[in-house]
């Protein structure tokens, strides 16, 4: 696969620069500049010809990731293009998003820097949509059948294209008032700009998918009304309910879940008036959380102009490098420093949040923390260690807990697991016949390429359940767990 020596010629892992962080600063657009062609083919050509590739173990689609790194070195873009597509509905999407568990997995990493996987694939899919190869493929005749997904993030697109593609009349119904979940209204520009899901919703739209953008399924029509509507339900809603904080302080104004803070700027983004919306202009902020949301909260912060940005976690800094307690393939945690990172701003570990202080018109004005200490396995505060940190805005980026629940319980009647989940069988189909589960809200918080997966997997189950059988592929089970998650 790809240049037979060219592991052995290029050891060095090269990526496209980020614009430089005063210019990017002045804008909401994504931070990479264009990438070089010469770059990416050197790049590519790294990929061994590996008698067992473990970056198909590493990716939960199964993407055939040595064929297209062999067809981006030989520079036959709309051959890759068809190998992605084989197997990843949405490569704009995962290639910018995707922590890459496949890279982790690489069998190039066990000795030397893993290859850039994930921008051989945004290279791909971007020269396809740029070329205009991403073709459309309905259906060439239709079964009678319809149905409903409900939710319009990744698993929920995801099964929505698949079983267009097999001849259902599908609609994806979406509270919001656009059409993309987290996607469109979770993840700032900065990271990727929403001309992407735009490009993709009209290839759906010309294949036959119905996009149904401000209608809440539990409000404005029943869950038992949709059921009876359509043959078959494909609960694609996500884990939407964030982890609180419970501490003193915790009513004062000032203090806000991330979703709250990013969603309006979002939304301010596309040209929408957004009264009250949340800023951080000349404020200092503090984000609590270190995963990707609060790297989200961190450079919306920046962009918005905060007085200053403070970003606390709770354990301790990850190690700069894989040891041995997650060894190779598996995906280790490692210190990351996010494009957000670069721009400012200071990152504690070891901090515990204890209250929240207030100033005399009742808003937020500093938060009491303690150095974290580990008693009995848990993380708690360390008596006599407390300190102030001046505090206008505080940002909850504490990762979330699973799928709402008021109105699925009682209007569907589908029981929950122990983890808050909707519970599903290995057919991913709940205790209701005909209603399906894909993506978080089955599997709890977890990452797009898993979300794109399980929806790929589950249309295959929704037309197995319509037609008897199917012939659209499954990726995962439900209770698959990858060795690198």
């Amino acid at each position: 696969m790809a240049d037979p020596k060219g592991f052995l010629k290029v050891t060095e892992r090269e990526l496209p620069k980020r614009r430089p962080v005063p210019i990017r600063l002045m804008d909401w657009k994504e931070v990479y500049e264009q990438g070089d062609p010469t770059q990416l083919r050197r790049q590519a050509g790294r990929c061994m010809d590996c008698g067992v590739p473990f970056c198909h173990q590493g990716c939960p689609l199964g993407n055939l990731i040595p064929e297209w790194n062999d067809l981006t070195w030989r520079g036959e873009g709309r051959q890759a293009i068809e190998r992605l597509h084989a197997t990843n509905n949405f490569p704009e999407f995962t290639g910018r998003l995707c922590p890459a568990p496949c890279e982790s997995s690489c069998v190039l990493g066990i000795n030397q820097p893993a290859v850039t996987i994930k921008q051989v694939e945004v290279s791909i899919i971007d020269q396809a949509f740029a070329n205009g190869w991403v073709d459309s493929h309905p259906p060439e005749s239709l079964t009678g059948k319809t149905v409903a997904v409900v939710g319009s993030g990744p698993a929920g697109l995801a099964a929505a294209q698949q079983l267009t593609r097999a001849g259902h009349t599908v609609a994806v119904f979406e509270r919001d008032d656009r059409i993309g979940g987290l996607l469109r209204y979770g993840i700032p520009d900065f990271k990727m700009e929403k001309k992407h899901i735009d490009a993709r919703l009209k290839q759906m739209a010309d294949e036959g998918t119905r996009f149904r953008a401000g209608v809440h399924i539990g409000v404005d029509i029943s869950w038992s009304d949709l059921r009876s509507r359509y043959d078959a339900v494909v609960i694609a809603t996500g884990a939407m309910v964030p982890r609180d904080l419970p501490i003193p302080g915790r009513d004062l104004a000032g203090v806000h879940f991330a979703m709250d803070y990013l969603v309006p700027q979002n939304k301010a983004g596309a040209g929408d008036d957004v009264p009250g919306q949340i800023t951080a202009e000349d404020k200092h902020v503090v984000v609590l959380g270190g995963g990707d949301t609060g790297a989200d909260c961190i450079g919306t912060a920046h962009r918005q102009g905060a007085a200053s940005v403070t970003n606390l976690a709770i354990g301790k800094q990850p190690p700069p490098a894989r040891t041995d307690a997650q060894p190779w393939p598996m995906m280790p945690t490692l210190f990351e420093m996010q494009s957000a990172h670069e721009e400012g701003g200071e990152r504690q570990y070891l901090v515990s949040t204890v209250e929240f202080l207030s100033n005399e018109s009742g808003e937020v004005r500093a938060i009491r923390v303690a150095e974290t200490e580990f008693l009995d396995g848990r993380r708690v505060p360390k008596s006599g260690t407390e300190r102030e940190i001046p505090a206008d805005l505080v940002l909850l980026a504490l990762g979330f807990t699973g799928p709402e629940t008021d109105s699925l319980a009682p209007q569907l009647g589908v029981p929950f697991d122990d983890r808050g989940n909707v519970e599903r069988d290995n057919d991913y189909q709940t205790s209701e016949p005909g209603v399906f589960v894909a993506g978080d809200a089955g599997r709890g918080q977890s990452l797009i390429v898993w979300a794109i997966a399980e929806g790929r997997a589950a249309a295959a189950a929704v037309d197995r359940y319509l037609e008897g059988e199917t012939s659209l592929p499954a990726p995962v089970r439900p209770t698959d767990r990858a060795i690198s998650l």
